[in-house]
């Protein structure tokens, strides 16, 4: 079966807004088994909602709208829904009651327009929205469904797992798709792509398919494979086996599966070794210490951080030299070192990592051209510094330090080089 998203919105069509709704309900239909073979954008207007269904219904089975469901007068889905379905809107006041509930456990006031969000099509099946006040709805016709949500993502993804996906997997025979993703850090997606060729090939040959997902500092690679009712367990267990072929063939890039973070990498490589950790950043500005904070317990590892931005803060927190910083310049081996020793002192953590670096997209030199990052990772026995030759933007630049410093930090610590 095929599926069509239509948001609904000129922030949309202007910029305002970015539609993050259909990147989510792309990858979450694809793993439901169902093919989404567009997305389309549109204006808030009844003859383009017209004019957007009909052209989606000769296309494909399911469509899922997002927005347009406000309380204010420019939310017209409702009205265009009710009347391209041949039904009208009438009060609920099981839902009316409900977002009354909503707006006493806020202690808000409710307006009419509030209460006219109960006014929904009589002939439509009614998805609670537990998250706001803009119920979802589901309507059928000629055995193809549509299903309109708002376009708040909290609201339009907790409607979809709440009530969505489940109807949809009961009103329509869909096939399982199982996936796994594997993450890498440290290596570009060509050069891996060599590294496991034949694993790659004996993978395919499997009826596995294999999909490499780069991002600035990363490649992900997801396995998907189909699976019969019956037959899932099966399908697991082969996809599994191919993944543990290739975690113990490239270990050193291999920091997680699925949703893990370099940082979640990290905390579960340091809690179960009782070791602590701090940093000190410069060209990363902050972004290290947001990374690992960003994982719930990692105090239990992570003790704090430093933002050593000007070269006074490096040397009055941090104590770098000040002939370091004359001699060498603030992006250096000698002076990241330096950095990350004196952190890990004042904090009194077993590790600590450190960055310095050109993120440009200005300030570079011959010698130190944009993208030069120095990182550094220091231990009670040794402290050891390597040059990252990056390129000319400067978010990827500070991205990828960021990525590279905590997945070597992982390496040389599983490795026990510092031991």
């Amino acid at each position: 079966m095929k599926a069509e998203v239509i948001t609904i919105g000129d922030e949309i069509l202007i910029g305002q807004t970015v539609d993050t709704n259909s990147a989510w309900l792309g990858e979450q239909l694809h793993l439901h088994g169902i093919q989404l073979n567009r997305v389309v954008t549109i204006s808030d207007d009844a003859s383009s909602i017209r004019e957007a269904i009909d052209d989606s219904f000769r296309h494909a089975d399911l469509i899922l709208m997002t927005g347009g469901l406000g309380p204010t007068q420019d939310d017209i889905t409702k009205e265009a829904l009710a009347d391209y379905f041949g039904t009208s809107l009438e009060r609920k006041h099981d839902v009316l009651n409900k977002i009354d509930s909503y707006f006493k456990s806020k202690g808000l006031e409710m307006l009419e327009s509030n209460r006219k969000q109960a006014d929904l099509p009589k002939d439509a099946i009614i998805l609670e929205n537990v998250r706001g006040t803009a119920m979802g709805m589901w309507f059928e016709k000629n055995g193809k469904v549509l299903i309109s949500m708002p376009g708040v993502p909290y609201e339009m993804k907790g409607i979809m797992l709440d009530h969505g996906f489940r109807n949809i997997q009961e009103f329509f025979p869909t096939k399982t798709i199982i996936h796994q993703t594997i993450q890498t850090q440290g290596i570009g997606e060509s050069f891996l792509a060599e590294q496991i060729r034949d694993w790659e090939n004996a993978l395919r040959n499997d009826g596995i398919s294999l999909a490499y997902l780069p991002s600035p500092g990363l490649v992900k690679l997801r396995l998907t494979a189909h699976a019969e009712n019956g037959d899932r367990e099966r399908v697991r267990k082969k996809i599994e086996k191919y993944v543990s072929e290739l975690e113990k063939r490239v270990p050193q890039y291999i920091f997680g599966r699925e949703k893990d973070t370099v940082a979640m990498a990290i905390q579960r490589l340091f809690q179960s070794r009782n070791l602590t950790l701090s940093v000190a950043e410069s060209c990363t500005g902050g972004l290290i210490a947001q990374e690992i904070t960003a994982v719930p317990g990692c105090s239990a590892h992570f003790l704090g951080s430093v933002v050593a931005y000007s070269n006074k803060v490096k040397m009055t927190l941090l104590g770098v030299k000040e002939h370091s910083l004359f001699e060498h310049g603030a992006v250096s081996e000698q002076v990241v070192k330096e950095m990350a020793e004196g952190i890990r002192k004042t904090l009194q953590t077993d590790y600590s990592i450190a960055t310095s670096g050109v993120a440009g997209p200005e300030g570079g030199t011959e010698e130190k051209p944009v993208g030069t990052v120095w990182v550094a990772i220091a231990g009670a026995n040794k402290t050891i510094a390597k040059r990252l030759n990056l390129g000319k933007s400067r978010s990827r630049n500070i991205r990828i330090s960021m990525l590279s410093v905590l997945n070597w930090l992982r390496q040389e610590i599983i490795s026990g080089s510092f031991e």
